[in-house]
């Protein structure tokens, strides 16, 4: 993990060499609290990525377990179950 001041930022091309040489975040503090933190794109779009994978699997986890509770219908007997309420 790194850690720089805020007047580093001052030195763009320098904190670019930082950011595109590690795809961890590096954190600047201002006053010596963290304020912000920074990356590359690379690094944030695969970052990016993996979350919303992370996302994707949290919600077939969340079906499969609605499934097993019995919160879900089958869908051919529920459309049957609609059109003969509607007369569809």
């Amino acid at each position: 993990m790194q850690i720089i001041p805020v007047k580093e930022l001052k030195d763009g091309a320098h904190v670019s060499e930082m950011c595109h040489a590690t795809d961890e975040p590096i954190y600047v503090t201002k006053n010596g609290y963290s304020d912000m933190v920074i990356m590359s794109a690379e690094a944030y779009d695969a970052m990016s990525e993996r979350v919303r994978r992370s996302e994707a699997i949290a919600m077939v986890v969340e079906g499969v377990a609605a499934v097993q509770r019995g919160e879900v219908r089958n869908a051919f007997e529920a459309a049957s179950e609609i059109r003969a309420k509607y007369g569809l």
